[in-house]
């Protein structure tokens, strides 16, 4: 089978997998644009109805209040932000690596605007049923090879069609998904000059019904995610891998001696992405997860004989609207037509003045009536006063999409009857539990986007490199990963109490991490609370505010907090800084002793300086002397005798350990004998003569300018 017969059955396949997933969620589709439009655009009446309406020149008024009801939901969960959680569970994880995968993954939300794809996903799903946000990924610049993962929002949910038979909370096990796009035929040679145009250039004849309008080209990714074989390994150093992996670095394995020990057969999952036409496959795309990258978000959700529906929290409040709408239409209707009264009076009344004609639409200063025999002036007949029965109903209308809804006025702000601030709260909170399964289900989807993130990355950030990370707190730290690297101060300290190296590799590629997805306040809005709960807790017990000050001025939110935080931190006692006062108070002692023994060294260094300062003075004396003294015996000696002397004087200077300063260090001479031998006194040169003199070589003679011969 040729390559081209591959791609066209392919392309067939994906065709028929498209139209059976269109089907079956056709129903959802329609009620998610009917709501959208209902809530978002405020197309509240039945066109016939305004149609009719509009001929006879009656009002359409629409009284929206949809928004702020779905606004309580999205904004509650702005405000409570779910966020990723990373935790090692064996295999090489550990807890410092996990924290390195939380800061990563925050930055990869805050690179990519992640909180507008959460917040636009659950809008849609609070809105029209279900919404989705999908993961990519791109290279980190135009210059490297190194990609970022990114998650992006998905604004057109109707351009998601998920898979047709799954019906799990997560898309964790879809095997097909489809995301739509419109191109003019233009664009869409631009975009792929490749792909085959004439298809829809010419008759259409040759393109699949609903892919050319013969203006827009439909072109859809189509990921598939099939199961394959494999094989797994055992690594002699306890690794498990599968065997195309270790294929890829079979060299560096036998180099560093790491054997095959084990292998078994195994499943494993490969996720394509086919980029689609209604002529062709254009493209075809490995991608590196094990999962399909587009994540749902989903509203109620209710499963009746093999069918899901998915319905928005507004869906069945749309009657109570339209009633809300027709009551409020009809009482300003009735109040509007009040004024247009018409006055009564006999016939012939109103012959004489013109202005009868106007008298209900215009003051007029004066008005003349014909007087009419048995009958009085004309008068204006008597108005009722608005419309009771309308106002009632519409009220009753608003009352009734509270009720559906589940959200009253406490939850919507306005005044009620509660009178206390507890009944108030617990009023809201029903409100909040009433529509809890909304945010509850941008959990559950955040947390398989937080699975999808932690399958990506050791895929991703294979490679030695340097990442940013953010800490809860919005610092920014760079860590460098699969790479030696020295830890943060808190490891350090982590290490130090541990007794272990200082040294660490954050491997990504390694260990295996659990996801967890935890929703609450932000760590602004905590920030805040704290500080007003600290603030109350000092209230309640004075003597505290000494001991937890700092922490207080730590949680304020104006300038030089953190200093003050510090500043107040200094001042706290030993037992409140977590610190030992007997440890601390030896760690003091042996500071000390050091200091003193370091003192002494230094005073015994002084004193062998000065000692040896003292010698060599000694011995540069000794020397001057033998000096002067052969000055004054030379004039009185021979020329034998001088060199007698001169023999001595070089006998005595080689036999001595040294006779400069900068000889050299001295030698070690035994305590016991002086540290310098006195130069014994030259004999006077009458005894001088006694002596053998030395015979000059070769029959010469000495002179006192020296040997001659």
């Amino acid at each position: 089978m040729t390559d081209k017969t591959e791609k066209k059955d392919l392309h067939a396949e994906g065709l028929e997998i498209y139209k059976i997933a269109v089907e079956r969620e056709s129903e959802n589709r329609q009620t998610y644009e009917d709501d959208i439009r209902f809530a978002r655009l405020g197309e509240q009446w039945p066109e016939e109805v305004r149609r009719q309406r509009e001929q006879d020149g009656r009002p359409c008024l629409t009284n929206n209040r949809m928004p702020a009801f779905i606004r309580q939901v999205t904004n509650d969960a702005r405000q409570n932000k779910p966020s990723i959680k990373f935790h090692a569970v064996g295999d090489g994880a550990d807890e410092w690596t996990a924290k390195v995968l939380d800061g990563l993954t925050r930055n990869i939300e805050y690179s990519s605007n992640a909180d507008v794809a959460y917040d636009t996903a659950i809008d849609n799903a609070v809105s029209g049923g279900f919404g989705y946000f999908r993961i990519t990924t791109e290279y980190a610049g135009d210059d490297v090879f190194d990609q970022d993962i990114r998650i992006e929002r998905v604004a057109n949910s109707l351009s998601i069609i998920p898979d047709a038979y799954c019906m799990d909370a997560d898309s964790a096990n879809w095997d097909n998904a489809f995301v739509e796009d419109s191109y003019s035929l233009e664009a869409f040679k631009a975009k792929w000059p490749k792909a085959e145009t004439s298809n829809f250039e010419g008759d259409g004849k040759d393109v699949a019904p609903g892919w050319w309008d013969g203006k827009e080209v439909r072109v859809a990714e189509w990921w598939t995610r099939r199961e394959v074989p494999a094989t797994l390994l055992k690594l002699s150093n306890g690794a498990c891998m599968h065997q195309d992996e270790y294929d890829k670095a079979v060299e560096l394995f036998e180099v560093a001696g790491i054997t095959v020990v084990e292998q078994r057969p195994t499943k494993t999952m490969k996720v394509t992405q086919h980029i689609m036409s209604g002529a062709e496959i254009i493209e075809t795309n490995e991608w590196a997860g094990k999962y399909i990258p587009i994540v749902p978000v989903y509203g109620d959700e209710v499963v009746i004989n093999g069918k899901r529906y998915l319905l928005s929290m507004i869906h069945f409040a749309k009657d109570a609207q339209r009633m809300n709408n027709y009551w409020r239409t009809i009482s300003t209707e009735l109040v509007a037509l009040a004024p247009k009264a018409p006055f009564i009076g006999p016939v012939g009344s109103f012959n004489t003045d013109p202005n009868w004609q106007t008298a209900n639409t215009v003051s007029h200063p004066y008005l003349e009536y014909d007087s009419v025999a048995g009958g009085g002036p004309p008068q204006r007949q008597f108005f009722d006063g608005p419309p009771a029965g309308a106002l009632q109903e519409a009220m009753n209308a608003g009352e009734d999409m509270k009720a559906i809804m589940g959200l009253f006025d406490a939850s919507l702000g306005a005044r009620s009857n509660e009178s206390s601030g507890r009944a108030i709260l617990a009023r809201q909170r029903e409100g909040d539990v009433s529509t809890f399964n909304f945010t509850d289900n941008l959990s559950r989807a955040i947390r398989h986007a937080g699975r999808i993130i932690s399958d990506l990355i050791p895929k991703v950030y294979s490679s030695a490199r340097i990442i940013r990370t953010i800490r809860e707190d919005g610092s920014n730290q760079n860590v460098a990963v699969n790479q030696p690297t020295a830890p943060t101060p808190e490891e350090q300290k982590a290490q130090q109490e541990q007794n272990v190296g200082i040294q660490r590799i954050y491997d990504l590629t390694a260990g295996k991490y659990d996801v967890t997805c935890e929703s609450g306040p932000s760590y602004t809005t905590k920030r805040e609370e704290a500080a007003a709960q600290m603030t109350e807790f000092m209230r309640a017990v004075p003597a505290a505010g000494s001991l937890i000050g700092d922490l207080l001025a730590k949680n304020l939110d104006w300038p030089g907090a953190d200093e003050i935080a510090d500043r107040l931190k200094l001042m706290l006692p030993p037992q409140a800084q977590g610190k030992n006062p007997a440890l601390e108070q030896a760690q003091q002692q042996m500071q000390q002793l050091q200091q003193v023994m370091q003192q002494m060294q230094q005073q015994l260094a002084d004193a062998e300086r000065d000692k040896q300062i003292e010698a060599d003075k000694l011995r540069i004396d000794a020397f001057n002397a033998d000096t002067n003294r052969l000055k004054v015996v030379g004039t009185a000696m021979g020329p034998e005798q001088i060199q007698a002397l001169v023999m001595q004087t070089l006998q005595q200077m080689l036999g001595s350990p040294d006779i400069t300063p900068n000889a050299g260090p001295p030698q070690q001479m035994p305590m016991q004998q002086p540290m310098l031998e006195q130069p014994q006194q030259p004999p006077p040169p009458q005894e001088m003569m006694q002596p053998e003199q030395p015979q000059p070589p070769d029959g010469g003679f000495f002179t006192p300018e020296g040997f001659q011969q």
